[in-house]
């Protein structure tokens, strides 16, 4: 994958980053946020800049101020919207008259579902969402799920300890407007159990035709 371009993006808490692997001429932007537990290099994220500008779609992984400081916990979820937001301009910029696709794994994807009016998306993409703690379904955060007023597309491990695919299927009780693409045998960081039918790099060979499905519905409704 070539190196990605770098934008800096002052927030009120400290400088976040912006990790943009332009296509030539974009149908589409997918802007993606990181998990609680790492930045923007998890497998899938990585797996979906290096595929997704070949096929027409720009994609700008974002980085937290947190992460960019070297912090190893993350803040709040409110600072986790305001690092966010904070980047919305340079995001804009970058789409121009594209389609924007907001999304991101776990903490990033809940992120993007909270915030996708506030920057005008037209879809949010989650990857791996934390549907609750693990071991306590009952602390369900289908209500952020279920906030945008755009399609959404979860694509979901099977053995997710955080709500499987078939978790967030029931949760989400027929959501006209939500989608839920398993991931057969993959946990939460998308690692595959050794008797998974595919491989690992099947299984994101997989994530990214997903994504870059659901971004061209996207783009078509534009």
């Amino acid at each position: 994958m070539p190196r990605p371009d770098e934008i800096t993006v002052p927030t009120e808490t400290g400088p976040g980053r912006l990790l943009v692997s332009p296509a030539v001429s974009p149908s589409a932007v997918l802007w993606l946020g990181h998990g609680a537990g790492g930045g923007a290099d998890s497998r899938d994220l990585v797996a979906l800049a290096a595929e997704l500008p070949r096929h027409g779609v720009t994609v700008v992984r974002h980085e937290q101020p947190w992460v960019v400081a070297g912090r190893r916990i993350a803040p709040r979820p409110a600072a986790l919207d305001a690092g966010w937001l904070a980047a919305e301009p340079a995001v804009a910029q970058l789409a121009c008259s594209a389609p924007l696709v907001v999304g991101g794994r776990s903490a990033g994807a809940r992120v993007a579902c909270r915030t996708a009016a506030a920057v005008g998306a037209a879809g949010v993409l989650c990857l791996a969402f934390p549907l609750h703690p693990p071991g306590r379904p009952e602390r369900s955060r289908v209500d952020e799920l279920l906030t945008p007023q755009v399609p959404v597309l979860v694509v979901q491990g099977t053995r997710d300890p955080f709500g499987s695919a078939d978790e967030v299927r029931a949760a989400a009780d027929g959501a006209r407007m939500l989608d839920v693409s398993p991931v057969e045998g993959a946990d939460h960081g998308l690692k595959l159990a050794r008797s998974a039918t595919l491989g690992q790099d099947e299984a994101l060979a997989l994530v990214a035709a997903e994504a870059l499905r659901f971004l061209r519905a996207a783009a078509a409704r534009k």
